[in-house]
């Protein structure tokens, strides 16, 4: 076994991100995901950019690929009843259904969790969506910033004087696909001692709440309203940004050891028993003192100057990246978070890696996203016993 998860077969009913990212970390753990998209056009964000340039068609997105390496692709027009039939065969010998539909959507065309846990009782079925399949809000639609907003991640993101703000990526779909990877998971060991499958639901909204780390207690138990206060942490200082001569730079010192690391380094040992900063409290009561005097020093000096001399006094630091920075930086590299696809139609991309990194089964191999429709053959005759014939007739019938 090259990966963890090499013989559990997914079928991805999924669009946009949140579903797709789920879709992505499961194939790169090696199970074999199939993505099932609607024909001639496929998924929503095969008409997201970047797109590659030259290529025409549903192909076109490097959105679309960056998400979608090491599946395999087929489509089926799911209100067709022999693509509804063909799903149903598949679902038989398939170990998870993912999708991503606004609740109910796909009970309406009949192939819902109670439809298809009637034909494979041990299927995992796992459903994301803006709000959940329960609850007042569960029918509304929903995308990324709509669980930003309503998590109450975005009134806390982005600066006082400010209105609030989404975050640069996607988190709002990312973490809601993480979180269902991991119940997806989590489902599939518990089916090794039950024998059964279930259903698995994860909200945008309900992701959003639960990475709100200490703001809904600092609410719950102070009746505070935690809001924008920019980079800084609103409880440690200094853990902030502070300009240099070329950017910014990050210095985060956690407890009173590290600020005391941190005088040191800089020149500055009288903070140490300063009155209004010796102790983390303090220094975050006085936070707009310190920080401009801190800001004396840095301004003077490039990121990595500042950093390169914290760093060698164990103090946490690190230049504030722009992407190419990022991409290009060394160690990225060296850990293998670029990794480069041979994508049809276009040839070399590099993309994001897997973060994931196993001693005995590392995760070396990616293969590029699926054209529309590239598997249809491969799938349907290597599972259902399909020939090209019968394959071709279905396309003809509008079936794929």
């Amino acid at each position: 076994m090259e990966r963890p998860l090499e013989g559990i077969r997914v079928l991805s009913l999924t669009g946009a991100l949140f579903g797709p990212f789920c879709g992505m970390v499961l194939a790169d753990l090696g199970a074999e995901v199939i993505k099932v998209e609607r024909p001639i056009a496929g998924d929503m964000n095969r008409e997201w950019g970047p797109f590659f340039p030259g290529v025409k068609g549903p192909d076109k997105s490097a959105y679309y690929v960056s998400i979608h390496r090491n599946h395999k692709g087929i489509t089926l027009n799911l209100k067709n009843p022999k693509a509804k039939e063909i799903l149903k065969e598949l679902v038989k010998k398939s170990d998870v259904i993912l999708e991503n539909f606004k609740p109910g959507t796909l009970d309406e065309w009949g192939i819902g969790y109670e439809d298809l846990k009637k034909v494979n009782p041990r299927i995992i079925y796992a459903c994301g969506s803006g709000f959940g399949h329960t609850g007042p809000y569960s029918l509304w639609p929903s995308y990324d910033i709509i669980g930003q907003a309503m998590g109450g991640f975005m009134d806390m993101n982005g600066w006082p004087d400010k209105p609030p703000c989404r975050a640069g990526s996607s988190i709002g779909d990312i973490i809601s696909g993480m979180f269902l990877c991991i119940g997806i998971l989590a489902a599939l060991r518990l089916r090794e001692f039950t024998g059964k499958g279930q259903k698995v639901d994860v909200a945008q909204v309900d992701s959003m709440v639960a990475v709100l780390e200490n703001a809904v207690v600092r609410y719950t138990l102070e009746k505070k309203i935690p809001t924008r206060i920019g980079a800084k942490h609103p409880t440690i200082t200094p853990f902030d940004i502070f300009k240099c001569k070329d950017g910014y730079v990050v210095i985060a010192a956690g407890n009173d050891g590290i600020f005391k690391r941190f005088c040191m380094a800089i020149g500055k040992p009288e903070w140490i028993t300063d009155p209004r900063f010796d102790t983390n409290p303090k220094r975050t009561a006085n936070e707009a003192i310190l920080k401009p005097l801190i800001e004396e020093y840095t301004q003077s000096r490039t990121r990595w100057e500042v950093a390169k001399l914290l760093l060698q006094n164990d103090v946490p630091s690190g230049p504030v990246y722009n992407v190419g920075e990022a991409v290009e930086d060394p160690h990225v590299n060296a850990r293998e978070m670029i990794v480069e696809l041979d994508q049809p139609q276009y040839g070399k991309v590099r993309v994001a890696g897997c973060p994931i990194k196993f001693s005995d089964t590392p995760i070396k191999k990616f293969t590029p996203a699926p054209l529309l429709g590239q598997h249809n053959v491969e799938v349907l005759s290597s599972i259902l016993g399909y020939t090209k014939d019968q394959v071709d007739a279905l396309q003809k019938e509008g079936v794929i």
